[in-house]
């Protein structure tokens, strides 16, 4: 039976445990319909629903964002600027709401300095142990535990300024060709016939050196000093100009200071680049890298120092600390305290805060990981770990997709996390596509059936059991197959390629053989080395293209942004743009008034609004409050001129179009091939329900990886290419991974490679060959496991995924 989505009569009881409903009246925030319905408090929630049906816009767009409304306006307006805040949801009513917390799934921070360590806090209990409990050298001074951070004046290295880089160069790189003299540029970076370079060669000739003798033949004691010394004499250079005496004082650089001089203080991209090549970047050599001043680093606690513990993984963190403090000397802190009682205080402390993260299977990370380097499901379930020893009750956690990048064997651990919020009184609404956490949930909301313009309705809130019989959910054809898992027999390869010694990150110097022409996926617990390897293979392939002759072409597809300002978008990135504004500007009407393809561009001046200058928005500042966006008033947020838009095509202008989505475009633009391949690109990934004009930085990054696979594939059709991928199902319904193993099948039939890291158990089932990492994560993996096609994986008996694999095969 066919549940109904008009009404909000309840066809299910509360689940065991709940204390209420939360009732949503008419949402209608994106794609949602004017949906009713009502969803229990205390327990697990899941919300499924294949890419783009809406289920996002309910749980975050509409429960979460009249949350946080709710919340701000009980804060003072003066403070209320400081918060970024989003706008109140489109909705008629919405009751029985708790206070709301979300976790959602966002890039780590672009600055250097940010890392688990100070996102998590556990850097500052750390900090404080070595402050208050650690060994310091006879004599020292204790230091506080700002002089352990390498973010502060007083504790970061005076050297690298707490970055623990160095750059530095060679004479290899300063002389490229000793054989040549200094007159003919030997040293690189005075090689220009600028007056710089001009300058440095008469200052060498007024300090005695030839400067016509080649380099090699200078000694070692001239060479050193030509590049390297730091001595910086004035001497008087004599110029003789037109006739004229012109002397004037110069002052001498060695290559090395100039260089690096110039790379400090110039603002000049071109000229960065430029003197890039004649620098080499490596640990700072004061610190070595450690980012802290000597004082700081020469204070121990169980034979380490401060740095060190913050590059172990975390799972061996909580063991090396219990051995410190079993040895650690009973002396007194400078409160009087004895330091004994203080380590052990800070250590529990610390022990807590780390096994938390370890359960959910973050044990390979350290403290230092830089958080650009961090994923956004790993730093998902950090902010995780941090409620979990949070003690709130009473909160909703709206989460988006917390089993991402875990392997199946990882996810166990997450689920009982989960179980833990809600066995201390929290409610837990869960965007997920993992099926085995959606039959684990206490409530099921299918959002669906389809995407876009066909989606936004609840076709199921009940029990997961009950969803069964819901005709017209996708979701339920994948939860209770009627037919077994699909069958695949692997391919054989064309050729294979092998790779020697990989070390990258905690790869043990492995050898892997990788198949040509068939698809091959790499997979492994968390942490265990697979983006290492697929990294190390991309650089090999690179490196061994720069000396052949023939080489192959590697096209590795990333999950980072196609863009970083709202004017990229779906359209402009994969080019079918400019062969739409070309259509425009081809109609009677633009060449009548004169109209080029570049006035459809709301990029330039000429066709977009005045006033908004193509954003579509304007931003009104309000005092005490954050910024309101706005559409334009002028255009009401068509992007364009009131002329622009005259101009139609097939009886839609220019904005219509890059309102259209992908699905309404590939009907719209069904005679113009060019527009077309894009489109079924797009559609054949799972993007069928963006919009062509979808804004660079309203996608995730599984849709941008997609769009750039989408790129690729409606170029001309090429043999021999490998296609290189991190993840690619990240965000997509099964019904949606589907859809991206035949692209990937279609992309081997016609001779090319697929090299994927992967946990969907689905595509690796689908794959021609499986490379396992492990055993474990961390310095307990970086390992080969296992190489063999999946069904040889099955029979394996040290694999940790032939059971997960079993169940995808049947």
């Amino acid at each position: 039976m066919l549940e109904s989505t008009s009404s909000p009569a309840r066809a299910h009881q509360l689940p065991e445990g709940s204390s209420g409903w939360v009732r949503v009246r008419g949402a209608r925030e994106h794609n949602l319909r004017g949906v009713d319905v009502d969803i229990p408090r205390d327990c697990l929630v899941v919300f499924t629903g294949v890419s783009g049906s809406g289920k996002s816009s309910l749980a975050f767009g509409t429960v979460f964002a009249e949350a946080q409304r709710r919340y701000f306006e009980s804060v003072a307006p003066y403070a209320r600027r400081l918060i970024d805040q989003v706008g109140a949801p489109e909705i008629d009513s919405l009751d029985g709401l708790p206070p709301a917390v979300a976790l959602k799934q966002s890039r780590g921070g672009t600055s250097s300095r940010s890392s688990l360590g100070t996102i998590s806090s556990l850097s500052d209990v750390l900090r404080l142990l070595f402050s208050r409990a650690g060994s310091y050298p006879a004599g020292a001074a204790h230091l506080p535990a700002a002089a352990f951070s390498p973010n502060t004046v007083v504790g970061a290295c005076p050297t690298c300024h707490g970055l623990g880089v160095g750059r530095s160069t060679t004479e290899e790189l300063l002389v490229p060709d000793p054989t040549l003299s200094i007159n003919d540029g030997a040293i690189a970076v005075w090689a220009s016939r600028g007056w710089q370079g001009v300058n440095f060669r008469r200052i060498a000739s007024e300090l005695g050196y030839d400067i016509d003798l080649p380099f090699q033949e200078f000694s070692r004691e001239d060479r050193d000093w030509l590049l390297f010394s730091d001595e910086e004499p004035t001497v008087r250079v004599n110029v003789r100009e037109g006739g004229n005496d012109r002397p004037y004082n110069g002052t001498w650089y060695s290559a090395r200071n100039y260089l690096m001089r110039n790379y400090a203080k110039t603002e000049s991209e071109s000229q960065r680049q430029r003197l890039e090549p004649y620098i080499v970047v490596g640990a700072c050599p004061t610190c070595n890298g450690k980012r802290l001043g000597q004082a700081a680093l020469s204070v121990t606690f169980g034979g380490f120092d401060i740095s060190e513990l913050a590059r172990m993984p975390l799972s061996r963190l909580c063991e090396v600390l219990d051995a410190g403090l079993d040895a650690q000397s009973h002396g007194v802190d400078e409160h009087g305290a004895p330091a004994a009682s203080a380590a052990r205080a800070l250590v529990k402390d610390l022990g807590v805060r780390v096994e938390a993260i370890v359960r959910l299977g973050l044990g390979y990370l350290s403290m230092d990981r830089s958080s650009v380097n961090l994923s956004p499901g790993e730093l998902q379930r950090i902010r995780l770990a941090s409620q979990l020893r949070s003690g709130l009750f009473g909160v909703l956690y709206v989460m988006d997709e917390p089993s991402a990048g875990l392997h199946p064997a990882d996810a166990a651990a997450l689920y009982e996390a989960l179980q833990q919020l809600i066995s201390a009184g929290n409610s837990l609404f869960v965007v997920e596509h993992d099926l085995d956490i959606a039959r684990r949930a206490d409530w099921l909301v299918d959002v669906g059936p389809r995407a876009g313009s066909e989606g936004g309705r609840v076709v199921h809130s009940g029990p997961p059991h009950a969803l069964e019989h819901v005709t017209d959910s996708v979701t339920a054809g994948f939860m209770f197959p009627a037919d077994g898992p699909r069958r695949h027999e692997a391919r054989t390869a064309q050729s294979w390629r092998h790779f020697a010694d990989l070390s990258r990150n905690n790869l043990q110097n492995v050898s892997v053989d990788i198949p040509m022409g068939v698809m091959t996926t790499i997979t492994g617990v968390s942490g265990s080395g697979k983006t290492s390897m697929l990294a190390d293979i991309i650089e090999r392939v690179d490196a061994q293209n720069d000396v052949e002759n023939t080489p192959q072409r590697i096209i590795s597809i990333d999950q980072k942004p196609i863009g970083r300002s709202p004017r990229s978008n779906l359209a402009t990135y994969t080019g079918l743009f400019d062969t739409v504004r070309q259509l425009f500007a081809k109609t009677a009407e633009a060449e009548q008034r004169g109209f080029t393809a570049s006035r459809f561009s709301f990029n330039v001046d000429g066709g977009r609004c005045p006033t908004c200058k193509g954003e579509g928005f304007i931003s009104i500042e309000l005092v005490f409050m954050p910024d309101n966006y706005s559409p334009c008033p002028t255009c009401e947020g068509s992007r364009y001129n009131p002329e622009t838009l005259e101009v139609r095509f097939e009886g839609a202008n220019i904005a219509e179009v890059l309102g259209m989505t992908v699905e309404d475009a590939r009907e719209f633009f069904a005679a113009v091939p060019p527009v077309r391949r894009a489109l079924d690109a797009l559609t054949d990934v799972g993007l069928e329900y963006l919009t062509l004009g979808q804004p660079a930085t309203e996608l995730s990054g599984g849709e941008a990886q997609r769009i750039k696979l989408a790129t690729e594939l409606q170029r001309p059709t090429r043999t021999g290419t490998i296609f290189v991928l991190d993840e690619p199902t990240g965000g997509l319904h099964p019904a949606n991974v589907r859809y991206l193993v035949e692209v990937f099948e279609s992309l081997t039939a016609t001779g090319n490679t697929v090299i994927a890291v992967e946990h969907n158990m689905d595509v690796v089932a689908a794959s021609d060959w499986v490379i396992e990492l492990g055993p474990a994560g961390g310095d307990r993996g970086g390992r080969v496991v296992a190489a063999a096609t999946p069904a040889d994986l099955l029979h394996h008996p040290d694999s940790v995924t032939a059971p997960y694999l079993a169940r995808a095969t049947g």
